[in-house]
């Protein structure tokens, strides 16, 4: 075997362990399944909950709470990609925002893409977070520019982008997505709830498992 094919083929194969290795680490990272307060039954979807696909008034609501920091919330992405495509037309999807404390960038990532969504801009923005989370995830302090940055390239309006951000009913709208996952029992990211109800995270097909449930009950 010529040298360089096989250096490819071990690094391909280094890199297969490592991506096994850190996703079984994300999942085991996970706290326990969430549940609301016993005997309390709250909303998982409000009216101005960002919706990237509708499927109309018979589709399945699956509801994620994120972290656009967090890696387990970044390898999920493709596969909820995936299921997107999937269930295209079946299912409404809803994403809410659930920043971290322990991840410094967290907070100016869901404003980032708060001041895109005034602008209707907000799917754009969730890609390019998740495309571009090595860039600026694991920072020891915040990154507000390079945030600005991702906006630029989306082309947004960015003196409205900058009023967006800096305005405390923004930071307001990030809130109080968190506060209702943490009614709902969220603890960790990401988290899904299938109409209503949470989705216990113990293999990664399980999130679709779920949907397909629900779709075909």
């Amino acid at each position: 075997m010529k040298t360089p094919v096989k250096a490819t083929l071990i690094a391909i194969a280094v890199a297969i362990v490592l991506a096994i290795v850190g996703i079984v680490y994300a999942m085991s990272q996970r706290a326990a399944d969430p549940s609301p307060p016993e005997g309390e039954r709250l909303q998982t979807v409000r009216t101005d909950s960002h919706v990237l696909d509708d499927g109309g008034p018979d589709a399945v609501t699956v509801v994620e709470f994120l972290d656009f920091e967090c890696e387990a919330c970044a390898a999920f992405y493709p596969i909820v990609e995936d299921l997107r495509e999937k269930y295209d037309g079946e299912i409404t999807y809803v994403v809410r925002y659930f920043p971290l404390p322990g991840h410094i960038n967290s907070t100016q990532a869901a404003l980032a893409a708060e001041a895109a969504a005034e602008q209707d801009r907000f799917e754009d923005m969730y890609h390019r977070l998740f495309e571009t989370q090595a860039q600026w995830g694991e920072q020891a302090e915040e990154t507000p520019e390079v945030f600005r940055a991702l906006a630029v390239e989306l082309g947004l309006d960015m003196a409205a982008y900058d009023a967006a951000v800096a305005a405390p009913a923004t930071l307001e709208r990030v809130q109080a997505d968190k506060s209702d996952g943490e009614h709902l029992g969220v603890r960790s990211t990401p988290t899904f709830f299938v109409d209503g109800e949470p989705v216990v995270l113990e293999a990664w097909d399980d999130l679709e498992a779920a949907i397909e449930t629900a779709v075909n009950g």
